[in-house]
């Protein structure tokens, strides 16, 4: 089976973005929360890779 990037349903603290990837990647959405907030606060890219992802990533209505 093919996987597909989607934005989560179920377990969303703003778009979803967070738990989509972590599902993809198999991994604690957790974890990839922190990550995001260390790009935003470091790099300051994660802030619009994030909009992006929120904009781009369709809702996983399997859930």
């Amino acid at each position: 089976m093919k996987k597909k990037l989607y934005k989560s349903v179920k377990d969303r603290k703003l778009t979803g973005v967070c738990r989509g990837i972590a599902e993809y990647f198999d991994i604690d959405s957790s974890i990839v929360r922190i990550v995001w907030l260390v790009l935003i606060f470091c790099a300051g890219t994660g802030l619009l890779a994030y909009i992006i992802c929120a904009i781009v990533l369709d809702d996983n209505t399997n859930e």
